[in-house]
C-alpha cells in the first residue's frame, strides 16, 4: 500500500529541514575539533579515533537524510528498489 502523496511531501520537507543542521554540526567538527554527544561534547583531544568514528556517523547520517528527502520529493523510486 503506497502512503499518500501529501504525507510524502511533509516528510520529505522535514527531512531536506534537517539536512543544514547535520551539515552545520558536520563542519563545526571539522573545524573546531569537537561534537554534540547527547548533552556533553566530545573533543578531538579526548581521542582522535572515536572522534573520526563520530564524526563519520554525522556524514552517513547526513547523507542518509539527504536521500530520504530527495527520494519523497522527487520521487525517486529508491524505496521500492530495496
Amino acid at each position: 500500500m503506497a502512503a499518500p502523496a501529501g504525507s510524502d511531501l511533509l516528510v520529505g520537507l522535514l527531512a531536506l529541514a534537517l539536512v543544514p543542521f547535520i551539515g552545520l554540526r558536520v563542519w563545526r567538527g571539522l573545524r573546531d575539533g569537537r561534537l554534540p554527544l547527547y548533552r556533553t561534547y566530545f573533543e578531538r583531544a579526548q581521542g582522535p579515533g572515536k572522534f573520526a568514528f563520530l564524526l563519520a556517523l554525522h556524514a552517513l547520517s547526513l547523507v542518509l537524510v539527504a536521500t530520504v528527502a530527495a527520494d519523497l520529493l522527487f520521487h525517486l523510486g529508491l524505496r521500492e528498489t530495496l
